[in-house]
C-alpha cells in the first residue's frame, strides 16, 4: 500500500512538472510568435531640446504602450529608442528604433546695420559683437572684409557665425571709424508723475529699481511721489569669477524704503558662467538676505551681452544656469524673477517657467512674450532721487 501511494505521488509529480514545463514552453512559444505591428512615421528626425514623447514617432500599433515616455533630445546624433506594448493578444512585446536629434537652428549674431568705433580702435572686433548659438557652447564667429581703425571712415565688413551642425547665420554691416570727441549726457528725462498718468491703472502699480548709483535716496519723498514697489540690487561680483561685492547702498535703501512702507525685492547682477557660478551667487544672495523680509521676487539679471563669447555659453546652458539660480532662490521660501531685455528674451533665452521682468525702453512694448513687470525707462525723474532713475510698470 504505501509503496503504492510514493508511485502515485510521483507520478502526480511528473504531471504537474509536465504541464508547467508545457506552459512554460507555450508562454516562450507564444511570446516568440507574438504579433508585432508598428508602423512609424516617416520623419524620425526631431529638434534639439524639443519636448518629444514616444508616441510622437508611432503612426500605428497593434496594441497599447505602457509607457509613452519623454525622450531626451538634448544632444545631437543619433539615438535608439526601445520600449515595451501589450499586443491586441495581451502579450507584452518589446521593439527597437533609432531617431535623429538634429539642430537646424543657426547661430543668432549681431545684426544691427552699423557699428561705431574711435580711433586707434585695437580690440577683436568679432568678440566684442554678439554671436551665440542655441546648443553650441563655442560657434565660430569671425568677421571678412578688411578696414583700417586708423583710419576714419565707413568699411562694409560681413559677420559670420557657423555651429557644428553646419548652420550659418550672414549679416552684411557698415563698421564706422569715428575721431574721438567728448560727449555730454543726454539732458532728456521722463517724469515719474507723466508715467504715473499714462500707466497706472486698477491693474498695474508703477515703482522703480535703485542701486548705488542713485546715491542717498530720500525715502519719503519717493513714497510722497506716489512709489508703489522698488527692486534693490543687492550686489554683484567683480567680474567673472571675481569676488561678491554687496551694494553699499543696499542696507540704507533696504531699510529706508521698508520704512516707509513701500514694498521691495532685489536684483543680483551676475557674472555666472556655470551652474556651479550661479549656484553659489543664489546662496549668496540668501545669506545677505537673512535679516530682512522682501515681499517682491529676488531677480537673476545677467547682461553680459557685450562680451558674451568670453562665457563660452550656449544659449540653452545659459538657461539652464538661470534656473540653478532661480530654482535655488525659490526653495529657500522666496519668490524668483528672471531679467532681460526683448531682443535677448526673444532670440537667447529658452522659456523657463519664472516670471519675467521686461526690459524695452519704448512707449508701447511689442514684446509678445509673458511678463509681470515692465522697465520702460532708465531716464525717470521723481522727487526724492538726484538723477535718472529706472522706471518700472508692475501688473497683478
Amino acid at each position: 500500500m504505501k509503496k503504492k501511494i510514493i508511485i502515485i505521488v510521483i507520478i502526480t509529480l511528473v504531471l504537474i512538472s509536465m504541464i508547467i514545463g508545457g506552459i512554460f514552453f507555450y508562454n516562450k512559444w507564444r511570446i516568440a510568435n507574438a504579433k508585432i505591428l508598428v508602423e512609424l512615421n516617416d520623419n524620425l528626425q526631431v529638434e534639439v531640446y524639443s519636448e518629444s514623447k514616444l508616441s510622437d514617432f508611432i503612426k500605428s500599433i497593434n496594441g497599447k504602450i505602457q509607457d509613452d515616455f519623454t525622450i531626451n533630445t538634448e544632444k545631437v546624433g543619433k539615438k535608439p529608442i526601445n520600449f515595451k506594448y501589450i499586443n491586441d493578444d495581451n502579450i507584452e512585446v518589446s521593439y527597437s528604433f533609432e531617431i535623429e536629434v538634429v539642430d537646424t537652428k543657426a547661430p543668432y549674431i549681431f545684426s544691427s546695420s552699423s557699428l561705431s568705433v574711435t580711433k586707434g580702435y585695437s580690440g577683436n572686433l568679432a568678440e566684442e559683437l554678439f554671436c551665440g548659438d542655441n546648443y553650441d557652447d563655442v560657434p565660430v564667429c569671425e568677421i571678412t572684409g578688411t578696414y583700417n581703425a586708423n583710419v576714419p571712415g565707413t568699411y562694409p565688413l560681413t559677420f559670420t557665425g557657423k555651429d557644428s551642425s553646419g548652420n550659418v547665420s550672414t549679416t552684411n554691416f557698415n563698421l564706422i571709424v569715428k575721431e574721438k570727441s567728448s560727449t555730454t549726457a543726454s539732458s532728456t528725462y521722463q517724469n515719474f508723475s507723466d508715467i504715473v498718468a499714462k500707466h497706472k491703472t486698477e491693474n498695474t502699480k508703477i515703482g522703480l529699481d535703485v542701486s548705488k548709483w542713485q546715491g542717498d535716496i530720500n525715502f519719503q519723498q519717493v513714497k510722497d511721489a506716489g512709489v508703489e514697489f522698488v527692486f534693490i540690487r543687492i550686489g554683484t561680483q567683480k567680474g567673472i569669477g571675481g569676488e561678491y561685492v554687496i551694494d553699499p547702498k543696499f542696507e540704507q535703501n533696504i531699510k529706508g524704503f521698508q520704512s516707509v512702507g513701500i514694498p521691495v525685492g532685489v536684483y543680483f547682477y551676475t557674472y555666472a558662467n556655470s551652474n556651479k557660478a550661479s549656484l553659489a551667487d543664489a546662496k549668496w544672495v540668501i545669506e545677505n538676505l537673512k535679516p530682512y523680509k522682501i515681499e517682491l521676487p529676488v531677480v537673476f539679471d545677467w547682461e553680459n551681452w557685450s562680451f558674451y563669447q568670453e562665457f563660452d555659453k550656449s544659449f540653452y546652458n545659459l538657461t539652464q544656469m538661470a534656473n540653478t539660480f532661480l530654482s535655488t532662490i525659490e526653495k529657500a521660501g522666496y519668490k524668483a524673477m528672471l531679467y532681460s531685455s526683448k531682443n535677448y528674451l526673444e532670440n537667447v533665452w529658452f522659456e523657463t517657467n519664472y516670471p519675467v521682468w521686461l526690459a524695452h525702453y519704448t512707449e508701447k512694448t511689442t514684446y509678445q512674450g509673458k511678463y509681470d513687470v515692465w522697465q520702460l525707462c532708465s531716464n525717470g525723474r521723481v522727487p526724492g532721487i538726484k538723477g535718472n532713475v529706472d522706471i518700472n510698470v508692475m501688473y497683478n
